[in-house]
């Protein structure tokens, strides 16, 4: 196995009858930014713990950083923010991180500048005395992020960092997450919004029934598939029958169509049948297919 920030090869966990994760392939390099997506069910959280060596695959092999998952020379470079996180209520902000700062051996003084910065960067400075029983959910979810990014890791792993945060709180993380990018950090991201992951992500690894159905750069993913809106007059039952031989018509109405069309090289072609037809056209508008689209797509392809 290579020198990959995330390498997983034919990773498979079973429980019982139960077939989890199922030959899992993954590589993420250092530096990037990886959302990984897939519907309930389909493996994520289980593959995140065999990532950060809480549970041990049934077979097929991971690594982190070059190490084994939850090797300890390489767990204190890796941060990690759970979904479902249960924090000590009666600590205040501040000496929650300190605490996290004692277990990861760092110096009182670098861990007193430390807490303040990450708390200054979530935008809980104020309620650094405030304890986490005060907190709201989308509080709750600020500490947490800043709890893993102490050990200023090379790899950070997030389970839905956005749960309950805000639009702003939203674009908050977002901005993070550019920030751990240009400082060469990686991040493996997971979650259920994929505007998020589309507005964060270098890449994009989408999970289905334990395996990877579909990974690649967003341009990779969308850019399979192009969406074309026709605007027209004129178009004869002939000339939509042609326009079939490139793509699909996926809606028809008010001399609109609407076609998926494999091959972007095709739209010349499609404007000169519409030419030559008869066919008065207005306008051919290509659109990238959105995350959600191609995710939604993917999910309805058979195994």
């Amino acid at each position: 196995m290579g020198m990959h920030a995330i390498e997983t090869v034919d990773l498979c966990k079973v429980y019982g009858r139960t077939v989890a994760v199922d030959g899992l392939d993954l590589a993420l390099e250092p530096g990037q930014v990886m959302g990984f997506l897939g519907p309930n069910g389909a493996g994520k959280t289980t593959t995140l713990k065999m990532l950060l060596g809480l549970v041990r695959p049934t077979a097929g092999q991971a690594r982190i950083l070059g190490h084994a998952p939850g090797d300890p020379h390489v767990m204190g470079r890796v941060g990690f923010l759970p979904e479902h996180f249960r924090f000590p209520s009666w600590l205040t902000a501040a000496g929650f991180l300190d605490l996290h700062g004692r277990l990861y051996h760092m110096p009182a003084g670098q861990r007193r500048q430390r807490v303040a910065n990450l708390l200054e960067r979530v935008g809980l400075a104020d309620r650094a005395r405030s304890r986490l029983s005060e907190f709201s959910k989308g509080m709750l979810q600020r500490i947490g992020l800043a709890q893993a990014l102490l050990n200023e890791p090379a790899l950070v792993l997030l389970d839905e960092p956005t749960s309950g945060l805000d639009p702003l709180g939203r674009i908050e993380v977002r901005d993070i997450i550019q920030e751990l990018r240009r400082n060469g950090v990686t991040v493996f991201l997971n979650s259920h919004l994929l505007s998020e992951v589309e507005a964060a992500c270098d890449r994009v690894a989408i999970i289905k029934r334990g395996r990877v159905a579909r990974s690649g750069t967003l341009d990779e993913l969308a850019g399979e598939s192009t969406e074309v809106e026709v605007r027209a007059s004129g178009l004869t039952p002939e000339v939509r029958a042609g326009l079939e031989r490139y793509g699909r018509i996926i809606r028809d109405h008010d001399g609109i169509l609407t076609l998926i069309v494999e091959d972007r090289e095709n739209l010349p072609a499609i404007a000169r049948w519409l030419v030559e037809g008869g066919a008065q056209l207005y306008a051919l508008s290509p659109r990238r297919l959105s995350l959600e689209e191609t995710f939604l797509r993917i999910m309805k392809e058979e195994p």
